[in-house]
């Protein structure tokens, strides 16, 4: 698309009143890309009550937070977020807008650039300045290969993966606070979210996670899963599962990692009795540290594991758990 000669957008996503941390990671990256593209960076908040998290932004270095308010949008509202979102484009003269890959970013990314015209590159884990060009990389065929993606227009949309990217701490900045003016047309917005349950899934989302152990077909049953939790418990992390443990309906499906599932990044990724499919290791490849445990030493898992662990996981994973649990006391 040429030199970029106008501003970063980064959208905030938060939850029950807190930022998520994938958002922080996106909003350090568009501070990193700012610098370099000597151009200014927005950050943008839309709920009900979310003026309060503005301070919290500032250590990741935005100029501008801009602040959209509405009872409407309390509740994630597809319509209305992506109306918000490219109004904020606009008034900002944005040329790039970074987002944090989860299921509520690629969501909105996706119909904001739609309603802009723009082009958007999804699920990124690399952001490049040549020359005050944005390119991106992105995964491609199941993780098989990298693309670089170069943008014909602006503005570019760019939704980043989340633990792809670090938190940077930026000092002595202040950022300015401006309302931004909500304009959407209620008769437009088709669907709104009228409750929120929680499921029976875990505390942490595994999308966020730093570490997560993931159970597949081997686990033989949901009552197995106690093995799963009791380690990620002791680490501190969420608990994962392949396709196959939650369409057997041993788990619930914001659990599953993989094409169909979610895709995650984690430090840690411990796989128990995953055989290492296509599909899961697109969504666990880029894991900073694998760790596979399966009796088959043949587990096509093993060819991307950092680690391996050839035996029964019904021994493994208690002893394992144990010694995690004796380390912290130290």
């Amino acid at each position: 698309m040429g030199n970029v000669s106008g501003d970063i957008l980064v959208f905030i996503e938060s939850r029950l009143g807190l930022t998520k941390r994938s958002s922080l990671e996106a909003l350090s990256e568009g501070r990193r890309a700012a610098n370099a593209l000597g151009s200014r960076l927005h950050a943008l908040l839309i709920g009900s009550a979310v003026g309060g998290l503005a301070a919290g932004l500032a250590s990741q270095g935005p100029d501008t937070v801009l602040v959209a308010e509405h009872e409407i949008l309390g509740q994630y509202s597809p319509e209305a977020f992506a109306s918000v979102l490219a109004s904020a484009v606009r008034k900002t003269g944005t040329s790039a807008v970074f987002l944090s890959a989860t299921a509520l970013g690629r969501d909105l990314a996706a119909r904001a650039a739609a309603k802009l015209e723009a082009g958007l590159a999804s699920d990124c884990i690399e952001v490049e300045i040549t020359g005050g060009e944005l390119r991106v990389k992105r995964p491609v065929y199941s993780g098989r290969a990298v693309a670089t993606v170069r943008f014909g227009t602006t503005p570019a949309f760019v939704s980043l993966r989340p633990n792809a990217f670090p938190v940077v701490q930026v000092s002595g900045r202040s950022p300015a606070v401006e309302t931004l003016a909500v304009e959407v047309d209620l008769a437009k917005v088709r669907a709104r979210t009228v409750e929120v349950r929680s499921g029976e899934g875990e505390d942490i989302d595994i999308s966020e996670a730093s570490s997560i152990v993931a159970g597949g077909r081997a686990m033989k049953g949901p009552e197995n899963f106690g093995l799963i939790r009791d380690l990620a418990r002791a680490l501190g992390g969420a608990v994962g599962a392949s396709r196959a443990a939650v369409d057997a309906g041993w788990i619930d499906h914001q659990c599953q990692v993989g094409q169909t599932g979610k895709v995650v990044a984690p430090g840690l990724y411990i796989a128990c009795g995953i055989s290492g499919a296509i599909q899961h290791l697109a969504g666990m490849s880029t894991s900073k540290v694998i760790v596979a445990i399966n009796k088959d030493p043949e587990a096509p898992i093993f060819k991307i594991a950092d680690y391996g662990i050839v035996g029964d996981l019904y021994e493994v994973l208690p002893k394992l758990t144990e010694e995690v649990r004796r380390l912290k006391e130290q």
